[in-house]
């Protein structure tokens, strides 16, 4: 990996595109023989702050190209409507699936940008009418946005969530049936499925995703992953991360390494299992 020469510099991630598809993934850009595995993911599974994330390792484990579909602060839109990189999917032995928030897209009351999921572009009518005492200009991200609406109104904002879960499951059961291929759906997270969206607007990835929801999914997919790593693990794993100074806040969110040494091991018994 190339780093920059100012102090504690990022990485480079290689940024570039595959086929059709016009998000920018992590590189170094491979050819794609087959057969290989493909994995859509967010942040985590794009690696951000780390040298080698869970897809990296995952492809020495099974001396099998692995393909990085990780895209930074993606939800299911990011995925859903991408022809070219769904393309790419179902010509893979297996299409790995991160289990992504609910925040980050579109639904009944707000949309988000089809490939930067967490920006927020507009609110529908109905958002209005339930927040009418809001000004929408002022909110560029979802995060920002729906802690604003919980902050004005948790009663109101009941029903916003209960629209994003009901979105998701839709949204995710879609995706899946577009994938012509086993897929694998990988929960990475600091917390167990069944203590999913305890906390809230105020929980971590994936936001708002509880265990009925990952139930209702799960009969569409080959295989369900569970890798939740502890408070020590997720400290201890930070040690691993590389990044800039000023950058330091951003990284407190992060798993860090342990978790993608158990996602890469877990992942690897699992397609074990369908071969």
């Amino acid at each position: 990996m190339a780093y920059d020469t100012l102090g504690k510099g990022p990485l480079n991630y290689q940024l570039c595109r595959y086929g059709t598809s016009k998000i920018l993934f992590r590189g170094p850009k491979k050819k794609l023989a087959t057969p290989y595995i493909a994995v859509l993911g967010g942040t985590e599974t794009f690696g951000k702050y780390l040298p080698h994330p869970y897809p990296d390792l995952l492809q020495l484990e099974l001396g099998l190209q692995v393909a990085n579909f990780g895209c930074q602060n993606a939800g299911v839109d990011a995925f859903l409507h991408d022809h070219g990189l769904l393309t790419l999917c179902n010509r893979a032995k297996v299409t790995v699936l991160q289990v992504p928030g609910a925040h980050n897209m579109s639904n009944r009351f707000y949309s988000v940008h089809p490939r930067r999921n967490d920006r927020f572009l507009r609110g529908s009518n109905l958002l209005k009418e339930l927040y009418g005492e809001i000004d929408l200009t002022e909110f560029n991200f979802t995060r920002h946005l729906l802690t604003a609406l919980h902050d004005t109104s948790a009663e109101r904002f009941a029903k916003i969530v209960q629209e994003l879960r009901t979105a998701w499951v839709a949204r995710m059961k879609l995706l899946i049936a577009k994938l012509d291929c086993e897929v694998v759906l990988l929960w990475l997270a600091d917390h167990r499925i069944s203590e999913g969206a305890q906390n809230g607007i105020n929980g971590s990835d994936p936001l708002f995703v509880d265990r009925d929801m990952v139930r209702a999914i799960a009969p569409f997919v080959a295989d369900v992953v569970e890798v939740a790593v502890s408070r020590q693990q997720k400290e201890d794993g930070h040690r691993g991360l590389v990044y800039a100074d000023m950058d330091e806040p951003a990284t407190r969110d992060m798993l860090g390494n342990i978790a993608h040494q158990n996602a890469s091991r877990a992942v690897h018994d699992a397609i074990d299992r369908l071969r």
